[in-house]
């Protein structure tokens, strides 16, 4: 293209290198570091921060893009450079405003701060936890301030996830499920199931459980030799480039559902991020369109694909293959039955698809009142349960069930919550879409053939990177905006067939 855009994309890479470097560190920080690494490892990952924040808005890099813009200046607003050029812009106008002794501290306090949460919620301790909490609320209120916003503070921190979305917006959306998802609770609740819905439950050895997901991911198109799976307290993905993505579980001696989903779930994100073009590695358009098209994708494989009844047609042998006991004496629709099982729980990453986006929505309220003042850091467990049994009529046991269980407030990743909701909205008015594409996608998957799907995919939603943002990209895929009433409609339809409701 133009001189000055080939410079700007050589040092937007050189950048790219060292964010990869930080990313690297945080896996090793998650899954292997020793305990006592942490203060060194915040100070590294400070300096990286430091380092990048300082190349990105140096007044040279301003030039350097001004110039690229010009120099593009009349050109296909749909081609590559085009859109590079606009995601740059985008980040950069926001990066300037940040000063880097705050990006610098807000590493090395969030590096903290997520030790002394993995402690903390180990031994049901939040007010060890607590001050670290408040003092990345009060980074982030800072960031806030220099950058600005319209209409409420939240709407600053929820665009760092989802370009573009409002307060306003994340309302609305759960303003239309909020009523209809509790309304099939309590249906639910008074139901009977259809069939033994009894949980299944045994003795599962982690090792044997790690062959099993590890089988399960593959066989999805998980491709192992560009990743892998390690153990965590809190399951994530990462990737270093879409050579390099791996993913984390957590296994339970006597339940298999949270390594199994949790796997899908990860390997889903992974595929994302593997499935991107490779021309687009480590460029301004090598991510995802945003957050919560990624969970869409994560979504769909741990529910729409993974708790079907197809699915469980598939993977049973598997089951019985691995863990003779309880297996050998269960059919697919009991399997089927228990892990589509209603009921309130305590932790969102293993509650079901009725019950799920109740957890979002208590977290989005939180995450509002915390920013505004109207909860004290002090006061948050006490305003945590009563939301719980205001909204799903339990209360937790203690706050590692609680306040504690998530670790994206440790990362100071506030805003990021409604991300999940979103993911799962789509998820759903994906699976419409591939459906019309697809001949009976349900037998691709009873037969453990998921290359359609995963094709399907990677041609409507993967290739395209962040060329686009999510709103940009959702009516070109699936024909209209994001819809809840897809969802709802999913939800009717498949639980109907469960209870009788």
């Amino acid at each position: 293209m133009g001189e000055n855009l080939e410079v700007l994309k050589k040092r937007l890479a050189d950048i790219g290198q060292l964010h990869r470097a930080a990313a690297v560190l945080g896996w090793d920080m998650r899954t292997y570091m020793p305990p006592g690494g942490a203060p060194a490892r915040s100070e590294q990952l400070a300096y990286l921060s430091k380092l990048t924040h300082e190349m990105f808005i140096s007044e040279e890099m301003g030039i350097l893009l001004e110039k690229s813009e010009n120099e593009c200046a009349g050109i296909d607003p749909d081609s590559n450079e085009a859109k590079i050029l606009r995601n740059v812009r985008r980040s950069y106008d926001h990066a300037v405003k940040i000063p880097t002794a705050l990006a610098e501290e807000f590493s090395r306090h969030t590096t903290l701060s997520e030790d002394v949460w993995t402690r903390a919620r180990a031994e049901n301790k939040y007010s060890d936890f607590a001050p670290y909490l408040d003092k990345t609320l009060d980074l982030l209120n800072q960031m806030i301030q220099h950058l600005g916003y319209e209409e409420e503070p939240y709407d600053t921190l929820l665009d760092m996830y989802e370009r573009g979305a409002k307060t306003m917006d994340i309302e609305a959306v759960f303003q239309q499920l909020e009523k209809p998802l509790v309304d099939m609770v309590r249906a639910i609740a008074g139901a009977t199931p259809k069939g033994d819905n009894s949980p299944i439950t045994g003795d599962y050895p982690s090792y044997k459980q790690n062959k099993l997901t590890l089988k399960v991911v593959a066989s999805l198109g998980y491709d192992l030799n560009r990743g892998r799976q390690d153990p965590t307290v809190h399951p994530f993905c990462c990737g270093f480039s879409r050579d390099d993505v791996r993913i984390t579980t957590r296994f339970s001696p006597d339940r298999l559902e949270p390594a199994l989903f949790g796997s899908m779930h990860e390997s889903g994100h992974a595929m994302y991020d593997q499935n991107i073009p490779a021309e687009f590695d480590n460029t301004p358009i090598g991510g995802a369109a945003s957050l919560g098209v990624h969970e869409s994708q994560s979504r769909f494989w741990e529910n729409i694909v993974g708790r079907s009844l197809p699915f469980c047609e598939f993977v049973l042998p598997l089951l019985q293959e691995t863990f003779p006991v309880p297996f050998e004496s269960c059919d697919a629709a009991r399997f089927h039955r228990s892990i589509n099982r209603v009921h309130p729980s305590f932790i969102r990453v293993e509650a079901d698809e009725v019950t799920y986006n109740l957890h979002i929505l208590l977290r989005f309220q939180m995450e509002r009142d915390i920013l505004s003042g109207k909860i004290t850091i002090k006061d948050l467990p006490e305003a945590w349960n009563a939301k719980m049994e205001s909204m799903l009529g339990i209360t937790p046991p203690n706050d590692t069930h609680g306040v504690l269980q998530d670790i994206h407030w440790a990362g100071g990743m506030i805003g990021y919550f409604p991300t999940y909701t979103l993911g799962n909205l789509l998820s759903a008015q994906l699976w419409r879409s591939m459906r019309k594409d697809i001949a009976n996608p349900e037998e691709h998957i009873r037969k453990g053939d998921f290359a359609p799907l995963l094709d399907w995919l990677r041609e409507n939603v993967h290739r395209h990177g962040s060329r686009y943002f999510s709103r940009e990209l959702i009516p070109t895929v699936t024909g209209e905006p994001l819809n809840p009433k897809h969802f709802l409609e999913y939800l009717q339809s498949k639980y109907s067939q469960i209870y009788d409701i």
